[in-house]
């Protein structure tokens, strides 16, 4: 994948910005809070329809804005050189502006969930090296996310499951509270039941895919350790003969008592998580920093190769100041992927931090009030 070029209006901390990008690594240096971050997110949006960090799309507009729009030229190296153009709109309601998410490929309107065909991403940032030991949430997403790009249709699940799970444990509180009757929890009930079965069957089949990328990447990084796996823990397991989806509605009706009592759907993929296995054994629980480092940065490695073998066309790498956190063994092993790709983005706070063969291959840029300007 490569980026030409670049548009920002009220995005984040951009008021407006166009920037053209050369193939390669781009290195963008600046302070914290200088709007590194931000150009990196405003890729992840072009890629995936929204943000990996933001709480909602109105996050994404420039305080006073109306409406944040993110565009970019793309082409699919070295697969094709036919370039292709983004646009993502989103608006702020406190503007008054009567827009939803606006999706457009080459000028004309699509869904969110096809933009990943066009530009995939593998995002490398600080917050991800909670994936072992932080909440299931963030594992969730993570899952969710490759998935996505795999599968566009994992998109339109989630959005549905999640929708039908608000109505779902609001009926249920009205239920408990005596101001509605459970008789209307079949209608979703049928929708958790299919798409929650849906999002399960993805995720595992995925996961299926990402197991010899994820151990290959493992072994090349510390090939003395013990081979690195993921498990899916799912609280509605599939009994002899039963899909996914079969699983959840029998769970439903096993809980549904202790789910009127609690006021909420206790069940389901929203609830599952995974596991980082080393050897068999949970690196959250026996695993070293060092270890579980090392499997983090097997877990990226391994969705670029899952990516890059999916259609032959190597996913954007977005590494957000990451460097600082690697030692200098897995930092030199990230540095050789990195030259390997058509472009990749790295972000850092200070240009030394980086590898020196790295920086001199690159282009670098500073970034600082809103503005991306090239060095050298």
């Amino acid at each position: 994948m490569r980026v030409h070029e670049l548009t920002l209006a009220d995005f984040r901390s951009y008021e407006r910005l166009t920037v053209e990008f050369e193939p390669g690594p781009q290195v963008v240096v600046g302070p914290n809070a200088a709007g590194k971050t931000n150009l990196l997110e405003a890729l992840v949006v072009l890629s995936l329809g929204r943000s990996h960090r933001a709480r909602t799309d109105q996050d994404l507009v420039r305080w006073g804005a109306a409406v944040a729009r993110v565009e970019a030229a793309v082409s699919r190296e070295p697969v094709s050189s036919a370039v292709e153009t983004l646009d993502v709109a989103v608006a702020s309601p406190a503007a008054g502006v009567r827009l939803r998410k606006q999706v457009r490929v080459n000028g004309v309107g699509r869904r969110a969930a096809g933009l990943s065909a066009m530009l995939r991403t593998v995002v490398f940032a600080p917050e991800s090296m909670a994936l072992v030991t932080g909440s299931p949430s963030v594992r969730r997403d993570e899952l969710d996310d490759l998935a996505t790009q795999l599968h566009p249709a994992h998109a339109r699940s989630l959005a549905t499951y999640g929708r039908a799970l608000a109505q779902r444990n609001s009926l249920l509180r009205l239920v408990r509270e005596g101001a509605a009757a459970a008789d209307q929890l079949p209608y979703w009930d049928r929708l958790l039941v299919e798409e929650g079965g849906a999002i399960v069957e993805r995720r595992t089949a995925v996961l299926a895919e990402l197991a010899d990328p994820l151990a290959s990447a493992h072994g090349e990084i510390a090939p003395r350790e013990a081979q690195l796996a993921l498990a899916y823990d799912t609280n509605a397991s599939p009994g002899p003969g039963e899909t996914p989806g079969d699983a959840i509605r029998r769970r439903l009706a096993e809980t549904a008592d202790k789910e009127l009592w609690n006021g909420q759907t206790l069940v389901g993929p929203h609830r599952d998580d995974l596991r980082f296995l080393l050897g068999g054994r949970d690196l959250a629980v026996f695993g070293s920093r060092g270890q579980q480092r090392t499997a983090i940065l097997a877990l990226k490695l391994g969705e670029l190769d899952l990516l890059a073998r999916n259609d032959g066309v190597a996913p954007l790498l977005l590494l957000d100041d990451v460097f600082s956190e690697l030692d200098p063994e897995r930092r030199a092993h990230l540095v050789r992927r990195i030259r390997a790709l058509p472009q990749a983005f790295v972000t850092t706070t200070a240009l030394q931090d980086l590898d020196p063969a790295l920086v001199s291959e690159s282009t670098a840029w500073r970034v600082a009030a809103g503005r991306l300007d090239r060095l050298g």
